[in-house]
């Protein structure tokens, strides 16, 4: 398909807005499910048996964790040869938890809830079957509206995005794995030509590159995604460079190549997705190339709006979610990392696939679909990226993300 270039990102220094959508878990929800494609992880290797170990004959049981609106998370095991998903238990006492994150030891869960005026993050402990124990206190983000979470590689420090307020923060983490005070709030300033969603910043996702050694926030708003270094003693963000995207873009979720020095953007706002190279010694991004998300000439019918970007562990295949197409597209990756060719797409399952997902094996996708509760599973072929729908999709509550450890 025909590249669109320039690409949606320029170095320098999505659909409605944001809202919850409250989802209801029937009786029978989550009793069967689909099996779906994921990437080997070392963090997942390493993590502690008690919520991974095999279970009954010639079957292996994983513990995968949905984060909802208004449900609270749910907690599921996975058959890893089927991705058939079962509910094991439920924390209610959460609002919001759209987004989920493990700690590197695989021994604690962190979540965002945004029951407050601010946004605030929080960890529990992972006990035999996956079960979740509150650990420590519960922490502002300082912004509102906390939409992204991730652990610092060191796990020493917590990272958040706050879309509301269009900050990012970071928190300190105890040898035990609880949020300590924060450390860090940057704030981004400007706008987009987007009236109604890039009327001021907004961070999307924060990250750190695969060596640990820059943090990265992306920010729809402004359409920009920045980069930071982090002070490994302090917790403290310095701005280091950014880089700019076409505007309207509406930059939303990026992911690095594994091995080449490459990241890929998801655009929210324009339906492309962008091959930037990093360099590794600066952090400094540099865009290349964008590509539409959907194939040529297919025309959903409504506005698309992509969310979610993930890769292989290998590095072969980048696969995207878009809503409105009700879709989820992989690309091969070629020309060393610099260049992506969407080879097809597949309907995800569901309404709105707000967020994807790899199993730690690599063998099964997960496509959390927002408006459409339910996930959707799919087999991955390791060799040609091909996706492969497992079983019928299954019924949940809302959702906002799948993480299958």
């Amino acid at each position: 398909m025909a590249s669109r270039s320039p690409g949606s990102l320029s170095g320098s220094g999505a659909g409605p807005a944001r809202r919850s959508f409250l989802g209801v878990l029937g009786a029978g929800a989550l009793g069967t499910a689909a099996a779906v494609a994921s990437v080997p992880s070392a963090r997942a290797a390493s993590a502690p048996p008690s919520h991974r170990r095999p279970h009954g004959k010639g079957a292996a049981l994983r513990t995968a964790y949905l984060g909802t609106y208004g449900s609270g998370i749910v907690s599921c095991s996975y058959d890893t040869a089927t991705g058939a998903l079962t509910r094991t238990g439920a924390f209610p006492g959460i609002t919001d938890p759209s987004f989920l994150a493990l700690a590197p030891s695989g021994e604690v869960l962190y979540a965002l809830d945004n029951g407050a005026p601010e946004g605030r993050v929080r960890a529990f402990t992972i006990g035999d079957g996956g079960a979740l124990t509150p650990l420590g206190e519960t922490r502002s983000t300082g912004g509102a509206n906390v939409t992204h979470l991730s652990v610092h590689p060191s796990g020493r420090h917590l990272l958040s995005a706050n879309y509301g307020a269009g900050s990012v923060a970071v928190h300190a983490l105890g040898a035990d794995g609880s949020v300590g005070e924060r450390t860090a709030l940057a704030q981004h300033t400007g706008s987009g030509p987007d009236p109604d969603r890039q009327e001021g910043p907004h961070a999307h996702q924060i990250l750190t590159d695969p060596d640990g050694a820059f943090v990265f926030a992306v920010d729809l708003g402004t359409d920009r995604v920045y980069t930071y270094g982090l002070d490994a003693d302090s917790g403290a963000l310095r701005a280091v460079s950014e880089v700019a995207s076409v505007p309207g873009a509406g930059p939303r979720h990026m992911v690095f190549h594994p091995t080449a020095p490459y990241a890929y953007v998801a655009n929210e706002l324009d339906s492309t997705i962008t091959a930037c190279a990093l360099d590794p010694a600066t952090g400094r991004l540099t865009r290349g190339t964008s590509w539409p998300t959907l194939p040529d000439g297919e025309d959903p019918g409504t506005r698309n709006y992509p969310s979610e970007v993930t890769i292989s562990a290998d590095g072969r295949f980048v696969y995207l979610s878009n809503r409105g197409h009700e879709s989820v597209a992989w690309f091969a990756v070629e020309d060393g990392g610099a260049a992506l060719r969407l080879v097809d797409t597949v309907p995800s399952g569901g309404s709105w696939p707000r967020h994807i997902s790899l199993s730690p094996s690599g063998s099964l996708l997960f496509a959390g679909n927002q408006y459409g509760n339910t996930v959707g599973a799919f087999t991955v072929d390791k060799e040609t990226g091909a996706l492969t729908p497992s079983g019928s999709p299954v019924s949940t509550p809302s959702l906002g993300c799948v993480l299958p450890t």
